[in-house]
């Protein structure tokens, strides 16, 4: 009974960071508390490997019938619509605070403002530019046949810019500890760090193995979307915690969001022989 009880519990964890994480449509009621939201963490990496495996097949199908162009096109608001923008707005409130260059006070907020300024609409239009203009040329490459094998690891992104998520809610404080939803992921510990890490690896080597990429061994590969995503995550994350003096729900989103842009550029790289 002890372990039914156990199994229930971690699998509505598992349900919580879909409903958290995404639009999906999973029609179960879950009582949000603390220990389900700290539980859910470790889920993370795996809500991004289904993500990563719906934007793998959009992009795969859409490349069939449609130039890379408006192909690209589908594919980001596809990826938008699975999360309901809500990393977006993550990042629009964070460059709203951050590059309003008030005080710490201040900048805390204005991000808890619901309207958008202008310093946000900008951050997020140039950035979704950046999306488009990186899914774009993986999709030309792809249908020009320079890249088909590499275009497998567009579903590999959303893993670790999630994973890092998690990283994150341990490593760094919480810029409003006695209030905000991120207030509720105070509790998450080393091991759901690691055991989210063993979820990220786990899911990534199956899909680039499945690739059979010939760029990099698949080993690097591997090491070098877990050694980007920290170095890149950290930078990113030691920065905007300076700034606010932790970190806010709205920096989590932010982040996730950066990321998928610098391993989108990664990916590039890759194929350009760069890295």
């Amino acid at each position: 009974m002890r372990h039914t009880r156990a199994l229930v519990d971690w699998l509505r964890a598992c349900i919580a960071a879909f409903q958290f994480l995404t639009r999906l449509p999973i029609p179960v009621q879950i009582d949000y508390t603390e220990r389900v939201f700290q539980r859910s963490a470790v889920f993370y990496p795996f809500v991004g490997f289904v993500i990563g495996l719906l934007l793998l097949l959009s992009a795969e199908g859409l490349s069939y019938i449609l130039p890379p162009m408006p192909a690209a096109i589908l594919v980001l608001a596809i990826w938008v619509v699975l999360t309901g923008g809500l990393h977006l707005d993550g990042l629009m409130d964070t460059a709203d605070g951050i590059l309003s260059h008030r005080s710490r006070e201040q900048m805390l907020e204005i991000m808890k403002d619901s309207r958008v300024g202008a310093m946000g609409v900008i951050v997020c239009v140039l950035h979704l530019f950046l999306k488009f203009s990186l899914l774009y040329t993986l999709l030309d490459r792809q249908q020009n046949g320079e890249g088909s094998s590499l275009l497998l690891l567009l579903a590999v992104i959303p893993i670790w810019s999630r994973w890092f998520m998690v990283a994150a809610i341990k490593h760094w404080p919480y810029a409003r500890p006695n209030s905000g939803l991120g207030s509720l992921f105070r509790g998450v510990q080393t091991g759901h760090v690691v055991i989210s890490l063993l979820v990220a690896l786990l899911t990534t080597t199956l899909f680039i193995y499945t690739s059979n990429t010939t760029f990099l061994p698949n080993w690097s590969l591997i090491l070098g979307f877990a050694a980007i995503t920290i170095l890149a995550g950290a930078s990113m994350a030691s920065y905007i915690s300076s700034k606010l003096g932790g970190l806010t729900g709205d920096t989590y989103g932010a982040l996730n969001e950066l990321l998928e842009s610098v391993l989108l550029i990664a990916i590039i790289l890759i194929q350009m022989n760069v890295l």
